[in-house]
């Protein structure tokens, strides 16, 4: 068996906004495992400033599985518990190989009947008429879920905006969520949490930085809005501690991305934690590629969870790969008279 890891780098179509920046480019890494003439894939949705394993020696683990796939799947998973990308693509790739085509992850109505996954649409920041004219797109294309990052532009012009949309949609149309990726401070969230929650929003992610339990937990103690932890989660990886957080913090929710928090192992682990407890979650891409959103999408159709996933990113860059993913109507489809890219694992070979 052999393995090659080739690094991409996607171009988003448009300056993406986010309380960290503006996004441009999105640096990725794909895995193929080749193995007596057949070939599997996987994506190590590596983010940059926000991945745990955004480290000098990522390269290097890299060279590390390449040295050592013919140790087999669970002896190299088990050296990547710091690197919960490549652990994902890792688990990518070798499912993809044993399956009778590689980009056919997991049996589920979504990958044979086009039964579509339920989707947010996804406003990026910026100013208001920029995030207004994102809103209008997505209610014309069907969404009734959309979610939008806040913490950017001025806080009460982005309660301007969503009251906007409120005169016009009530929360039985349009399920508004808003991400605020740790914008605010500990001393003024809960009053920003009671202003937001007149809006009847479904819920805030992560309206603290990551790492502040105390001040997170008294938050969703006392929270008029629920709270669901994204950032909270990476770099959480024994069961042991992940329960601890949970049980200190007890979120309304937890928001789940492969690359990020392990792969599906991770999510899976996370996912029995949190329904013993009550707390609900979804799954979320991190701005993979399509080849990692099929993956993801593939899976998450298996857990058969009906609230809408945040898995519309795959039309976000210019030189995306051609796959059978489609949103129509605020739903993510495997179009089966679509094909892959021709050629695309012995393109990135190359």
């Amino acid at each position: 068996m052999r393995a090659t890891f080739k690094k991409y780098q996607l171009q988003f179509k448009n300056p993406s906004g986010t309380s960290r920046g503006i996004l441009r480019t999105k640096e990725t890494w794909f895995i193929i495992l080749e193995h007596n003439g057949e070939f599997g894939i996987g994506e190590c949705g590596l983010f940059r400033g926000l991945s745990f394993d955004d480290v000098p020696e990522y390269e290097d683990k890299c060279s590390w599985v390449s040295a050592h796939i013919t140790l087999g799947e669970s002896a190299v998973l088990k050296e990547l518990t710091n690197f919960p990308s490549i652990h994902f693509g890792v688990e990518q790739a070798f499912l993809s190989l044993r399956s009778q085509y590689p980009f056919e992850l997991f049996e589920s109505s979504f990958l044979k009947k086009q039964q579509p996954i339920s989707i947010n649409g996804l406003v990026w920041m910026g100013d208001t008429k920029f995030m207004l004219s994102q809103i209008e797109e997505k209610l014309k294309n069907g969404f009734t879920c959309i979610k939008m990052k806040i913490g950017a532009i001025d806080f009460n012009a982005e309660i301007e905006l969503l009251k906007s949309i409120r005169k016009c949609y009530s929360k039985e149309e349009v399920e508004l969520r808003v991400d605020a990726n740790g914008a605010f401070s500990p001393d003024e969230a809960l009053n920003k949490l009671e202003l937001l929650s007149k809006l009847d929003l479904h819920s805030i992610e992560q309206p603290i930085k990551p790492g502040q339990w105390e001040s997170m937990s008294h938050l969703c103690k006392n929270t008029p809005l629920s709270i669901a932890l994204d950032e909270e989660l990476i770099g959480i990886f024994d069961v042991t501690n992940k329960e601890e957080l949970l049980q200190t913090i007890q979120p309304q929710y937890i928001i789940l991305k492969p690359s990020l928090v392990g792969g599906f192992v991770g999510c899976k682990e996370w996912i029995d934690l949190a329904e013993t407890k009550g707390i609900g979650w979804w799954i979320t891409s991190a701005l993979e590629s399509n080849v990692g959103l099929n993956a993801i999408a593939q899976w998450t159709a298996t857990l058969d969870n009906k609230m809408p996933q945040g898995l519309g990113t795959g039309s976000l860059f210019s030189n995306n790969f051609e796959s059978p993913l489609e949103v129509v109507q605020g739903g993510l489809f495997y179009n089966n008279s679509k094909k892959w890219k021709n050629n695309l694992i012995n393109d990135l070979c190359i």
